[in-house]
């Protein structure tokens, strides 16, 4: 395949999910090509970079449910910007660097289940509602198995200790004018990026599963609780452009990447009242990004 430098549009797609809008570097070479980047080429890892902050790993200190039980979770991520030399591409086309405009935020509702034997299914859902010309269609689901290693020798004094082992699994996509929204369009340079009427139609598919170890240290009184863990996660998230240009040519390019990934994490818990809790989170995949989570859970019963 002949490299060469594809056009891209310059501002982000929307907010929340802003996020798709850095693959708008992933414009390839030939019109219709497919091209798939080994790991360690900028393309791959800027489709990692921004597949970690939306991995359904652990967000909040191990928790176990009584069968029936369900709580809800409110969780913040932090979605930096892709550094600058990662941004530049190296592989499916020539050298070259796009702008991107992050969203800084991205929000998500979780919900678990208690299962019998310390078991519980946990999912989140990102529907498909416009936001800001960008159109996500996002689904998770886990699986943990939570066990106490140590308990208070009251209800209310001595240390805790628990151990949470965890399967999860995402996949979905961003769709939306993420290469050539409205704003960049234009008709005077055919040579120029987005030269055309019709905003593009593209699509950033998001696909992971893996599965992670945390130890949760409680301290007397159960108010406060400290949790740490690693994770291993494999990765198959890829990029289609679909965008027709004034001459009536269409370009679907598809680049795609097969990765894994390991992850660290650790964070703090503060109960606010018996049902509530609030807490604090850092997510490191040391190969790509280092991110924060903030959460509030409430038990529902």
């Amino acid at each position: 395949m002949t490299n060469q430098p594809i056009p891209s549009a310059h501002r982000h797609a929307g907010a929340g999910i802003a996020l798709a809008s850095a693959l708008c570097a992933l414009h390839a070479a030939a019109l219709g090509a497919q091209c798939t980047p080994p790991a360690n080429s900028n393309e791959a890892r800027l489709l990692a970079f921004y597949e970690a902050p939306i991995v359904f790993s652990t967000a909040d200190a191990p928790m176990r449910l009584a069968p029936g039980s369900v709580a809800l979770t409110g969780e913040l991520t932090g979605v930096p910007a892709a550094p600058k030399n990662v941004q530049e591409t190296n592989f499916c086309y020539a050298a070259k660097q796009d702008a991107t405009n992050l969203s800084p935020l991205l929000p998500r509702l979780r919900i678990a289940v208690g299962l019998p034997l310390g078991f519980a299914v946990e999912g989140a859902y990102l529907p498909p509602v416009t936001v800001d010309r960008a159109q996500p269609n996002l689904g998770s689901l886990a699986l943990s198995y939570t066990r106490s290693l140590l308990a208070p020798v009251a209800e209310a004094s001595g240390v805790g200790l628990v151990m949470q082992l965890r399967a999860h699994a995402t996949m979905g996509s961003v769709k939306g004018p993420i290469t050539c929204p409205s704003s960049a369009l234009q008709t005077s340079n055919e040579g120029q990026p987005c030269f055309g009427t019709v905003p593009s139609d593209d699509a950033f598919f998001a696909t992971s599963e893996g599965g992670e170890g945390t130890l949760a240290i409680t301290a007397p009184g159960g108010r406060f609780t400290a949790f740490a863990g690693a994770g291993y996660t494999f990765l198959s998230p890829h990029f289609r452009v679909d965008f027709t240009d004034a001459n009536d040519v269409t370009d679907r390019t598809l680049v795609e990447v097969d990765l894994q990934r390991a992850a660290v994490f650790g964070g703090v818990d503060v109960q606010i009242i018996r049902a509530l809790d609030a807490g604090a989170e850092v997510y490191s995949v040391p190969a790509d990004v280092t991110t924060w989570r903030l959460t509030a859970r409430y038990r529902l019963w």
